[in-house]
């Protein structure tokens, strides 16, 4: 199946990229994508065909970074569609809270401005959950797209922070500057399911955490959580479905999962790997008052309050999406990723 019209995913080595690009060219597309060094190129061209793409006569690449405008006129020159999937992403806590957040809003900007003058048709970016339902902490009510985290939310991570206020920045572009160019953002709660090769998202580190003996005790955090093929299905509903435009879309599978359900759940179906996953549970109180002291426990005892009652119906009623997996068939994923590639063992 042939399909003439080009997409440009930024940051191709990426967890979700890989997949996007991966169904993008299962459907026919023609795919170009960013990397920030050309000579990552060899390993997404391996993962692909190891995946059964014979042909990647459809794919091509171009050098580029978020922080820099060089290149992105090239990277842009005759695409349709951009898919905004790049951001930065810290394995340690910043020293500098505005240096480590610029980043991620100059490059959305940059992004943005660069497909508006390339007479792009439609950008959609990935947000984050954290953009979306982080302040709001009444567990009667639905959390939907309506919601907006306070960037200034006690506890909130960096990273959170850096994607409320880089969907923020974009929102206000598309309002004041955007002229036609139409936009849409997909808000993803924790994304696990299977990998294509041995980069994971960060939500990895939850499973990797509850089997390596780290943890002595599991907090009660409730989570959501949704399969990567799920996430990277809605970024390309939302790039073709006309009613997409000027929309936000949550990504999460039905319901919601508790960290101690998750220990469970390994226990039970992967035994082989479990040895050194905590039985016991934090108590509330515990974290709360750790919070009092430590940045990390913060973060944890705002996780206790945010409601886990999330809505997906916008996903499924405009884009016709539905979750190919539950949330504990995405945990299983990529339980057997990280043993496919050794990332446990």
């Amino acid at each position: 199946m042939k399909n003439s019209e080009l997409v440009l995913v930024t940051g191709g080595t990426g967890f979700v990229s890989m997949q996007i690009i991966f169904q993008l060219l299962q459907k026919g597309y023609q795919v170009r994508t960013s990397l920030r060094s050309i000579s990552k190129k060899d390993g997404i061209i391996n993962t692909l065909k190891s995946q059964g793409i014979s042909s990647l006569d459809n794919l091509s690449f171009v050098e580029t970074e978020l922080t820099k405008d060089d290149n992105w006129v090239e990277a842009m020159k005759g695409c349709k569609y951009v898919l905004s999937v790049a951001s930065p992403v810290f394995f340690e806590v910043p020293k500098n809270e505005k240096e480590a957040i610029k980043p991620a809003v100059e490059g959305i900007l940059r992004v943005l401005r660069f497909a508006k003058k390339e007479g792009v048709k439609r950008v959609v970016m990935t947000s984050n959950f954290g953009a979306v339902g982080f302040s709001q902490t009444d567990k009667n009510i639905q959390t939907t797209e309506t919601d907006w985290t306070n960037p200034n939310e006690k506890g909130l991570s960096i990273y959170e922070k850096s994607k409320t206020l880089a969907e923020k920045a974009a929102w206000d572009f598309i309002k004041k500057e955007g002229e036609g160019l139409e936009f849409a953002t997909i808000n993803p709660v924790a994304i696990l399911g299977p990998s294509l090769n041995t980069h994971t998202s960060g939500s990895f580190n939850i499973l990797k955490h509850l089997l390596d003996g780290s943890m002595k005790a599991v907090p009660n955090i409730p989570l959501n959580i949704v399969d990567v093929r799920d996430v990277a299905d809605l970024h390309i509903r939302a790039m073709k479905n006309p009613n997409a435009n000027g929309q936000r879309f949550i990504a999460s599978a039905d319901g919601q999962i508790s960290m101690p359900e998750i220990a469970t759940f390994i226990k039970t179906e992967m035994p082989e790997i479990a040895k050194d996953t905590p039985s016991k549970t934090v108590p509330n109180w515990v974290l709360k008052a750790a919070a009092l002291f430590n940045a990390r426990a913060k973060e944890g005892s705002l996780l206790l309050k945010v409601n886990r009652y999330v809505s997906n119906a916008k996903a499924k009623n405009i884009l016709g999406w539905s979750p190919i997996a539950s949330q504990e068939e995405a945990i299983l994923a990529a339980l057997q990723s990280l043993i496919k590639y050794e990332i446990v063992k």
